[in-house]
């Protein structure tokens, strides 16, 4: 092999050809990105990018156990490996005793793609996209409305090869669409967002048209105190709040009696009934549209992620199914540790099992309450019962005897996911949704709109 390939198949060969360490796990990351920015109905910019990311994870095996140490630089070539595997073995050798120390994964047969190049998005995803997004700015200057957001796309092939005899690959699409519209004054917001694979499923003209109609609803402004409304949650709302429960799900956290999910007097909440509808949150890597990497990629160790787990077969998992508590997040260390079953994280989350109610069929069964846009600035208060903050954003609208009446101001909201889906009265029906607030780290989520009888908008908030 040459010193000088920078394929990246050959680049995670001759890394491990370098290791000396008693174990090496090697995980290249091939990225490329195109995107496109516009402000007030007009582009301002677009580009596209490339990269690589390695990551070297070395093992060492010692009397007390097995160390691990784990290095990641950007931009590697070949000239670079020897100095990078060196260092993620002295990584190891520094440190002690990995706690979550486990044999490497054996077994998988290997990816029959994994010497082919890379997969590269371009300009072009956007061939479609871009026409469309030129038309829906000439109705929104037509209708007195300015348009700002950009649209993101990357591609990320993921090559890993272990010392074990693991030789996998997969190749993961991402895309994100946000829109901001807003009046000329400034004084009305109003925002939509799309998660896509390829921009072929998302149209500007029905997003301008969401949300001229939400400016529109907030010509009329009603000032409301802080309190407990009746509120319908969007599905990008509902996802984000999820999202949040799925990262606070590991299970070895729950059973030593440090989460939402410990039960009293110790052990987990598993077999618990968690809401009274019939709902059912899962994770399926091979989820159509959701499509998501059926084996685990760990670039570092923590609560609910092993390095030692790199390559271990993912499946469709359901964490609460028909309303009851099912699975926590685990890995073959903390699955050891709890005596339950070994669970991964899963870069996907679906909640399905409500009505075939659209959102707008839930609005035109409200007779007082509001309606959310999205949720903004999420932090955790108190991690037992998982209760969060945040803000409300880009528009909360009062519905009255099934019809949207004006804009309201915007609140500070204290609530837990948990206790939420406890009290939720009514699920709609399920779609793809982006979920704002962590659209940079999880976008493969499809949610139904929620009805939560009395949310809590502990105070009012002067955001926009």
């Amino acid at each position: 092999m040459s010193a000088h390939t920078n394929k990246p198949h050959e680049i995670v060969e001759r890394a491990l050809e370098l290791s000396r360490a008693d174990g090496c796990v090697v995980i290249a990351d091939e990225h490329s990105s195109a995107n496109l920015r516009w402000a007030g109905n007009a582009l301002t910019t677009n580009g596209v990018t490339r990269g690589r990311t390695l990551t070297v994870i070395a093992t060492v095996d010692g009397k007390e156990g097995t160390a691990s140490g784990v290095v990641s630089r950007s931009a590697v070539t070949a000239d670079d490996l020897e100095s990078l595997v060196r260092a993620a073995e002295a990584a190891a050798r520094g440190a002690g005793p990995a706690e979550d120390a486990q044999p490497l994964v054996t077994g998988v047969p290997q990816a029959p793609d994994f010497t082919d190049a890379p997969a590269e998005t371009s300009s072009a995803v956007f061939a479609d996209f871009a026409p469309a997004l030129g038309e829906a700015f000439a109705r929104a200057r037509a209708g007195g409305r300015e348009l700002y957001g950009f649209a993101h796309h990357e591609l990320v092939s993921t090559y890993v090869g272990t010392s074990a005899g693991l030789r996998l690959r997969h190749d993961q699409p991402n895309g994100t669409l946000e829109v901001n519209a807003k009046s000329p004054d400034r004084t009305r917001s109003a925002w939509a967002g799309r998660s896509t694979r390829d921009f072929k499923d998302v149209d500007p003209a029905a997003l301008d048209t969401e949300l001229a109609r939400r400016l529109g609803w907030a010509e009329r402004r009603i000032e409301l105190p802080a309190g407990r409304y009746e509120t319908l949650l969007p599905p990008t709302a509902v996802a984000d709040l999820l999202i949040y429960q799925l990262w606070s799900s590991a299970a070895r956290d729950a059973a030593e009696g440090r989460t939402v999910f410990s039960r009293p007097g110790g052990g987990t909440r598993i077999g618990e009934k968690l809401s009274r509808l019939p709902l059912t949150l899962r994770s399926d890597p091979h989820e159509p549209g959701l499509e998501t990497s059926p084996f685990v990629i760990a670039h570092a160790s923590g609560d609910d992620a092993s390095v030692f787990d790199n390559g271990l077969p993912l499946q469709a998992t359901d964490w609460i199914g028909d309303g009851e508590l099912k699975h926590l997040t685990s890995t073959r260390h903390s699955a050891a540790l709890t005596g339950l079953p070994v669970t991964p994280s899963i870069g996907n989350l679906i909640l399905d099992g409500g009505s075939d109610r659209s959102l707008e069929d839930m609005v035109a069964g409200t007779e007082r309450g509001l309606l959310l846009t999205c949720l903004w600035y999420i932090r955790e208060v108190d991690p037992a019962t998982l209760l969060l903050t945040g803000l409300t954003r880009d528009g909360v609208y009062l519905v009255e005897n099934g019809e949207v009446t004006g804009e309201v101001n915007n609140f500070r909201f204290n609530e837990s996911p948990v206790d939420l889906l406890g009290r939720a009265s009514e699920a709609g029906r399920s779609e793809k949704t982006l979920p704002r607030e962590w659209s940079d780290w999880f976008t493969r989520t499809a949610m139904p709109p929620l009805r939560v009888p009395d949310f809590n908008m502990s105070s009012v908030s002067q955001g926009v």
